[in-house]
């Protein structure tokens, strides 16, 4: 049983609170910052996170088994990060270029093979959305490469949430069609 898990059972749940700041506060802010947030997002994350712990301490909804205490608020923690990441728009950093020729190996010919095959599957893909009606184009644009939310999607479009999802859908269908095409 970690420090923590003992303290649950024989303190305050503010007690608790000020230990796991001084003992794990590190290991929050990774799990914060493998979900895709900057390093101050992923202190207010953690914040967030321990704020909401002490709520469900106050409703009495914690675990029962105090050894289940650290996974229980390492996922708070990833909750309220992934939360913030989609609250404020913030895309999950993406794989540099480099990262590319570390996948495919160090040949030169293999990586531009790769990079040839990368780059027509990216031109496949741009003509099978421009074959997309305009409505559906847009939502598309939104919602998966702005990574905007639904409900400001149909506010951006002038259309409901729920006509805003099956655009997506239809959307996602007709391009796996389109994509498998030859």
């Amino acid at each position: 049983m970690s420090p923590v898990s003992e303290a649950l059972v024989l303190e305050e749940p503010l007690d608790v609170v000020g230990r796991m700041i001084r003992s794990e506060r590190v290991e929050l802010v990774h799990v914060a910052r493998r979900e895709g947030l900057g390093s101050e997002d992923a202190i207010d994350a953690v914040h967030d996170a321990l704020c909401t712990f002490l709520k469900l301490a106050q409703r009495k909804e914690l675990p029962e088994d105090p050894a289940a205490l650290p996974a229980f608020v390492a996922g708070i923690v990833r909750n309220a990060a992934r939360n913030k990441r989609r609250l404020h728009h913030v895309a999950r950093p993406h794989h540099d270029v480099d990262a590319i020729d570390r996948i495919t190996g160090t040949d030169d010919e293999l990586a531009t093979d790769t990079m040839v095959e990368l780059a027509e599957e990216h031109v496949r893909l741009r003509a099978c959305v421009d074959r997309l009606c305009d409505t559906q184009k847009a939502v598309v644009t939104l919602r998966l490469l702005e990574e905007q939310r639904g409900e400001d999607v149909a506010t951006t479009l002038g259309i409901s949430r729920g006509y805003v999802d099956v655009l997506l859908h239809r959307a996602k269908h007709s391009l796996r069609a389109c994509m498998m095409e030859d």
